[in-house]
Parts: structure tokens; C-alpha cells; sequence
């Protein structure tokens, strides 16, 4: 377990005349379950030397990025089942609001935390936060990797330039991580303090949020759905998503999404689950794909390079590209109101716009075209990014991730891919059309699915 610290703060300052009242802490942050947690592990493990109670607590930021109502709500429900199993194991769960770092140094300060585990995470928000909290509370502090099968520090110890590059040395280091942990045990030494019960409904009401009013409702959550999703995905997808895994009309997508991003499951479950999928073939390796390489070459991404959001973060040779097209002329502009909307002259980008607007979602094909025209009818490359960003985070369910932003770099920078044909505009960056869409799918179909009240009953996320 010791391999998935990615960081550690304030060591020495730990005292061997602790007192056994003096709780572990650990923090709660991007992974939001109980099974398959090594930061939760951890932390009961140092609880046990020590011989120490475990706490667990979350940090509600009620202004996180473009967060909305709907993301909040999909968030507590996930919250309140891992609360739940806490109370099974004895271990109490804390919410506490924070809105300043003088709230949680409080919470550290009144119950005398003694250590503190906590998740890491590549954005370069969490990193900040972990880095000031440490800094203020001088006592032990330890980052796990719970999001990456193979932690990110140990894949690469730099910025990979792309999937074909990071790919083998996963691959190479997989069998030493793909190992089902130890469950969380129930606590046997006793906390003493006190732990208010946490009514939910007006928690998330007290939080006066912005709401979406085309979104039609957000799935389930917690990790018990998010199991039974994967389950529907094996019975009934997998054996068909190599051939229609870019066919928004078919619905073979994992819906795993949203439950990874929120950290309901663990894609090291996930990967062990396949591995006992029979005859699973190209289905699962290119499923295998997508869940394990692509989605760690965007922490890996995001981890080495501070400038994901940004046009700075693209490789030189886009950056060159797009510098040398900024000045071509462009048939359509469009406001960020017109794009938020879904005002375009192009029925398909519509149609992908109303998907992500009524459903939280873009297939994931769509979600490629979207971004890509982004940059074709907005000023500049910045501006595109500026835009996709901010588009992704505020109605994606799955926003405000790593493998968001990367995609959208992808899409509009270059990261990740080669240099392509040179067009107007693009300059050699990957272009995507109408007509390739055509060529993969029956794109009129797909256009009439999100019109009406028919999407309210495709209401499965995608992944």
C-alpha cells in the first residue's frame, strides 16, 4: 500500500507520546467510497499501529469550479451511502463546509487530529488546498492514489507525449497492482467525540445552488448502482462495443462515467472484473483501453503539466500550427451564449449540445466533434478552451476531471495526437467533420433523439 503514497508532508513531526485519544484522520476528497480505498486502508492502518481511532471526513465546497445543483445532489446521494457504511463500521463521517481554510483547521484543531490521509488528485485545485492544509496544521500528512491501477507517480515520473508512450509502461507494471485490497475493517478503538447526524435533503436545499432547467435528472448514484451498472454493461454492451462504441445510437457504453469521476468505484474493480469476463476478446481490450490507459494518461497529464486548462499546455508543434492560422477567416462566430444554447447553423453540434444540456452527458464520439467546432467558430484557441472548459464543467456530470480537460487539450490542442493534413483554422490539428459523423452513424436519427421528450428516457450516463 505504501507504493500509492504520491506524497507525504511533516513527517518528523510525529511524536511517539501521541495520545490514543488523538484521532487519525482521513480526508475524504475524490474518492467517494469504502471498497477498494487505499486511502481509507491507510489510514486505519496507521490508526491500528498507533493504536488510535479513525475519522472520516468530507469538505463541501459549496462554489467548486461551475458545480451545479445537479452535480451537488448526484454527489451527497453517492455521500450518504458511504456514511451509512461508516456507521456499520463504527467509523464516524463528518460533513464540514468550508468556505474558508480557517473551517477545516478548526475541525483539525478541536478533535486534535493526529494524522491526516487523504486522496490524490491531479488538478491543480486539490493539490493547492492539500499543500496550504499541510502547511498550516504540522502534523502528518499523506497523499494516496486510489483514482490510478498503476499510481501515477510510479507510471512516469514525467509528462508522457502520448497514449503509445505511457501505454507499455503500464502494461509492464499492471500485474503488480491489479490485486483486489482488504476491505475496512470495523473500528475497534472508539472515537469520543461527537458526531451530529447529517440531514441530507436540507444540507443539499441550505446550499442554494444554480440549476439547469432543460436537465431531465440525474441517475443513481453510490457504489452499489455503480456496481449494477457495470454488471448491465457486461451482460449486455461489452460484446458489441468495438463495433458501435462510436455510434451514439447504440446504446454500448459503459455509463461508468460519472461514477468514476465521483470515485463510487474504483476502475482497478472494474479491471478485475473484466479480467474474469470470458472470451471477452477486442471488446474488453479496447474497453480496457478507455478505462485504464486513456484515463491515466489524463492524471498523467494533468499531474506533469500545469497549464491543462490553457493554451500554454498544448505540445509546440500545435501551438506553432495554431499560431500560424489565428488570423484565417471563419464563416461562423459564435457567442458563448449561442453555444450554450445550442444556436448554431449546425443541427448535429445542436443535438450534442442539447444531450450534454438535458442529459449531462455527450457521447463520447459527439463530445470530440463538439469540442473540435468549438475551435472553429470561436476568435482563438484560447477562447475555444476558455468555452469547452467552461461548457464541460458547468453541465457535465463528469466535469471538472482530468480526463475532461485532457480531452478537450485533445480536441483543441493537440496533446496527445500527431500533426495531421493542414486546414484553415485548424492548422494541423486533428479536424472532424459532418460527413465522417455520417459515415459512422445515422446522424438524422441521433439529431431527432434529442428533440421532444423521448431523451427523458435516456437518461443512462455515458461513458
Amino acid at each position: 500500500m505504501e507504493s500509492r503514497i504520491v506524497k507525504s508532508y511533516n513527517i518528523g513531526s510525529l511524536s511517539s507520546g501521541n495520545s490514543h485519544q488523538e484521532p487519525v484522520l482521513y480526508w475524504m476528497s475524490r474518492e467517494h467510497r469504502v471498497h477498494y480505498n487505499f486511502g481509507l486502508l491507510y489510514a486505519q492502518k496507521l490508526a491500528r499501529k498507533n493504536k488510535q481511532p479513525l475519522v472520516i471526513c468530507f469538505t463541501l465546497f459549496t462554489d467548486y469550479l461551475e458545480a451545479n445543483c445537479h452535480h451537488f445532489q448526484f454527489m451527497l446521494e453517492g455521500l450518504e451511502e458511504v456514511q451509512k457504511e461508516c456507521e456499520n463500521l463504527k467509523i464516524p463521517f463528518y460533513i464540514i463546509k468550508y468556505r474558508k481554510e480557517e473551517d477545516f483547521l478548526q475541525f483539525l484543531n478541536h478533535y486534535k487530529i493526529s494524522q491526516i490521509v487523504t486522496d490524490f488528485d491531479a488538478l491543480i485545485e486539490k493539490r493547492s488546498l492539500q499543500k496550504t492544509i499541510s502547511s498550516s496544521y504540522n502534523k502528518p500528512f499523506w497523499v494516496i492514489d486510489s483514482r490510478n491501477i498503476v499510481p501515477v507517480h510510479i507510471a512516469s515520473s514525467k509528462q508522457e507525449y502520448a497514449a503509445y508512450t505511457l501505454r507499455p509502461k503500464l502494461h509492464k507494471k499492471l500485474d503488480n497492482f491489479l490485486v483486489s485490497p482488504l476491505e475496512a475493517d470495523t473500528q475497534s478503538i472508539s472515537f469520543q467525540g461527537d458526531c451530529p447526524s447529517i440531514n441530507w435533503s436540507r444540507l443539499l436545499n441550505g446550499l442554494r445552488l444554480k440549476k439547469n432547467p432543460e436537465y431531465r435528472g440525474n441517475p443513481s448514484a453510490g457504489n452499489k448502482v455503480a456496481k449494477g451498472v457495470l454488471e448491465e454493461f457486461i451482460s449486455h454492451s461489452l460484446s458489441s462495443y468495438s463495433e458501435h462504441s462510436n455510434n451514439p445510437n447504440k446504446k454500448v457504453l459503459s455509463g461508468l462515467s460519472p461514477y468514476l469521476h465521483f470515485g463510487h468505484i474504483s476502475s482497478l474493480e472494474v479491471l478485475i472484473k473484466l479480467e474474469k469476463v470470458p472470451k471477452g476478446g477486442s471488446n474488453t481490450e479496447d474497453f480496457v483501453e478507455q478505462i485504464f490507459v486513456r484515463r491515466e494518461l489524463s492524471d498523467n497529464y494533468c499531474y506533469y503539466n500545469k497549464n491543462y486548462k490553457n493554451f500554454d499546455g498544448f505540445p509546440n508543434w500545435a501551438k506553432e500550427t495554431l499560431n500560424a492560422h489565428r488570423k484565417d477567416s471563419r464563416e461562423y462566430l459564435y457567442s458563448f451564449e449561442d453555444l450554450e444554447e445550442g444556436k448554431t447553423h449546425d443541427p448535429l453540434w445542436n443535438a450534442a449540445q442539447f444531450e450534454l444540456l438535458k442529459k449531462g452527458s455527450i457521447h463520447s464520439y459527439m463530445r470530440m466533434y463538439w469540442c473540435k467546432k468549438i475551435l472553429e467558430w470561436t476568435p482563438s484557441p484560447e477562447i475555444a478552451m476558455e468555452y469547452s472548459v467552461k461548457l464541460n464543467d458547468s453541465y457535465s456530470l463528469d466535469g471538472r476531471d482530468s480526463n475532461g480537460y485532457t480531452g478537450i487539450a485533445w480536441s483543441i490542442g493537440g496533446v496527445h495526437d500527431r500533426a495531421w493534413k493542414e486546414r484553415s483554422i485548424y492548422g494541423k490539428v486533428r479536424y472532424m467533420n459532418d460527413r465522417g459523423a455520417k459515415r459512422k452513424f445515422d446522424v438524422q436519427k441521433y439529431i431527432d433523439s434529442m428533440k421532444g421528450e423521448d431523451i427523458i428516457e435516456q437518461r443512462k450516463m455515458e461513458f
